[in-house]
């Protein structure tokens, strides 16, 4: 017993060191657990974005954040047809020289063409890009409309049946050799409302996945995609806004999923009154004018951009013939609320809803 107490501190000194050697060493290799960032941004494709995620600290989740944001604004600056900006051959540059000659453009305007030139076959010409000649003057008297609604008032229908003659999408001209697009008629104008904001949230993801970022959501103006799932594993919960505005709950409905995306298009925030009637600014290209068969329609599918194209292409069409188009697109689903507030899904939506 003399013995092991003669060691004792020999021994309590050893252990000393061994615990001052593991204990940074755990520390180090311990790691916290990921909390939840939420950043906001105002200043791209003229709405309000968010990127949601997980990382170690807020300054770690700003910088992937920032990154995000900065490829978003490359893409709001391609596709923009309202403004030019230094060194950039974008939308409107393409628009300013219909019928004059080719404009060498991105590869990222190119793909977002050919894409919807694809989309623009598969919904039977409801989704076209070449519209822009017609949703130009909607854009004109709309906005008139909202600064002075006293004096709103609807597009003469003869107005836009002429500006309808150069919404040929044949008529848009892409050379991948040469880079360049050009428009064959002088009147035509590009307009990628309908898909280019979902087709840009699409890329960003992809980007966001090859940076190796994950445990995401990126909203932008509704347009919402998910990178991988919570961090802990879990499926996102994503809300659909209510169309009724009025009503006790923002919500309609709530959806679970990990990697696809949530669009809608609806009648409750971009429109004007005319005579006390609403006019939205999705603007069917059969009849030339907003259709009135849904208050919303939301998209649930794996892409983005087609997620932004059917929303608009089924806003455009009766539920029968909007019902056999998404049942024609694999992984894709439907939700539509009606004008009563009557709510239809198409075969597998429901799968998704949680309450």
């Amino acid at each position: 017993m003399s013995k092991i107490k003669k060691h004792i501190p020999a021994i309590v000194a050893v252990l000393f060191v061994i615990l001052g050697v593991l204990v940074p060493i755990l520390k180090n290799t311990i790691k916290p657990e990921p909390e939840k960032y939420t950043l906001t941004y105002i200043d791209v494709f003229d709405t309000a974005s968010q990127i949601i995620g997980y990382d170690k600290s807020a300054e770690a989740f700003k910088e992937k954040a920032d990154i995000l944001k900065a490829e978003l604004e490359t893409y709001h600056q391609l596709y923009n047809i309202y403004s030019v900006y230094e060194g950039v051959n974008n939308l409107k540059i393409i628009n300013i020289n219909a019928g004059i000659e080719p404009v060498k453009v991105d590869k990222k305007i190119i793909d977002l063409l050919k894409f919807s030139i694809d989309l623009y076959h598969k919904t039977d010409g409801e989704v076209n890009i070449a519209l822009g000649s017609v949703l130009s003057i909607w854009h004109d008297y709309r906005t008139a409309g909202i600064a002075d609604p006293s004096s709103a008032e609807l597009p003469p229908l003869d107005k836009l049946q002429e500006a309808a003659k150069h919404t040929d999408i044949n008529n848009i001209i892409i050379d991948e050799e040469a880079s360049t697009v050009y428009l064959a008629d002088p009147e035509m104008s590009l307009d990628v409302g309908s898909i280019g904001k979902g087709y840009a949230v699409q890329m960003v993801a992809e980007y966001a996945k090859e940076l190796g970022y994950n445990n995401m959501i990126i909203n932008v103006g509704g347009n919402a995609i998910t990178v991988g799932t919570h961090a802990n594993g879990d499926n996102w919960r994503i809300a659909i806004q209510n169309p009724d505005l009025e009503a006790s709950d923002p919500v309609i409905k709530r959806v679970l999923f990990a990697d696809k995306c949530l669009v809608t298009s609806g009648d409750y925030q971009r429109y004007y009154t005319v005579d006390g009637v609403e006019y939205c600014h999705i603007i069917d290209p059969d009849t030339l004018m907003p259709p009135s068969y849904f208050s919303a329609v939301s998209i649930i599918c794996d892409h983005s951009g087609l997620a932004d194209a059917l929303s608009t292409a089924l806003f455009n069409m009766s539920h029968e013939d909007g019902l056999a188009l998404i049942n024609s697109i694999e992984n894709a689903e439907a939700m539509w609320v009606l004008k009563d507030g009557t709510i239809m899904y198409s075969e597998n939506f429901e799968e998704y809803i949680v309450e």
